[in-house]
């Protein structure tokens, strides 16, 4: 607390502040498993806020059954927060539809003006705003196109998917358009109640070349069991994020890092608590993408990864 800037510092003086935590997925037995909570209290602490001091988290899992989400946020609404933290289009539409007030700000990789959420980007109006995984898309085209060159001679491909219809309505039409321009056949596996062991086994079922994960927090926060079944399965697979590779994942391409997005998720939340107007600050995008490989990884699956490739990657886990 003492490093806190004196301006944050200043204004927390004397308030306890309480910020709602939206989410589609099921909490883990272990939180110190939970990269969101882990990621996201630190990223607090950078603006001045601590938990059991002047903050409280309440977090509420919708245990992936998106239609509990309305309720959720209704309740986050009773609970009096300061904030709604909505992870997903889901969670953010159920935030939006509860209350016209508190302010939401959301966090995903989907198009929020195409959703309802804002008006725009620069200017979303009305009480949310928002950071954004991606500039474009989920950045499926990209990812595949890097998946197919760590795997030369790739003709197929399996899609991994949750049983999430707000990311399989907005990212399958995308990996299917991408695979048509890169000439790849694409094999569509969704998991069903969260057991990834028979998802796999119907992955390996396809024969595929290599492994394409859709762009997802399920993922995110399961990443440990992901890694080791694509693995245990010899697939060469692409994440979404650079601490999924440095898990034991292949490779990743996107957004810096977890921690830097929930900075900047941390900073958007601090300026509304000092009185800043959601409707008015833009929703942010990624301003720089980075490919990481792991070759751990790639040994271990018998995987050579070109060198052209590993010229390109901004950085290599050896």
């Amino acid at each position: 607390m003492l490093l806190a800037p004196a301006a944050a510092m200043a204004q927390q003086a004397g308030r306890v502040y309480r910020i709602g935590v939206l989410r589609p997925t099921t909490r883990l037995e272990n939180d110190s498993e939970d990269v969101v909570n882990q990621v996201f209290p630190r990223a607090m602490r950078g603006e001045g806020y601590v938990e059991g001091q002047n903050l409280v988290l309440l977090h509420r899992f919708a245990e992936t059954k998106l239609d509990r989400l309305p309720g959720l946020a209704r309740d986050l609404i009773a609970e009096r927060v300061d904030v709604i933290f909505a992870i997903g289009a889901g969670a953010a539409r159920a935030a939006q539809a509860s209350t016209k007030t508190i302010p939401i700000v959301f966090f995903g990789n989907f198009d929020p003006v195409a959703n309802g959420l804002v008006q725009s980007l620069a200017r979303p109006g009305g009480n949310t705003t928002g950071i954004l995984i991606a500039p474009d898309g989920t950045l499926a085209a990209k990812k595949m196109e890097l998946l197919k060159q760590a795997v030369p001679g790739t003709r197929r491909m399996a899609m991994l998917l949750p049983e999430d219809p707000n990311t399989v309505n907005q990212q399958r039409p995308e990996a299917v358009k991408a695979a048509a321009e890169l000439g790849v056949e694409l094999a569509f596996v969704t998991v069903r109640n969260g057991d990834y062991a028979d998802a796999f086994a119907k992955v390996a079922a396809n024969r595929p070349d290599s492994l394409f994960l859709a762009a997802t927090t399920y993922f995110v926060r399961d990443r440990k069991p992901i890694i080791a079944l694509a693995a245990k399965h010899r697939l060469p697979a692409i994440y979404e994020w650079p601490e999924q590779v440095e898990d034991g994942g292949l490779m990743s391409y996107g957004p810096t890092s977890l921690n830097a997005i929930y900075r900047r998720i941390a900073e958007k939340i601090d300026r509304i608590l000092e009185g800043a107007n959601p409707g008015e600050l833009p929703v942010e995008q990624p301003s720089k993408l980075e490919l990481v490989i792991n070759l751990k990884t790639a040994k271990a699956i018998g995987l050579t990864i070109p060198q052209a490739l590993l010229l390109r990657a901004d950085r290599v886990i050896e």
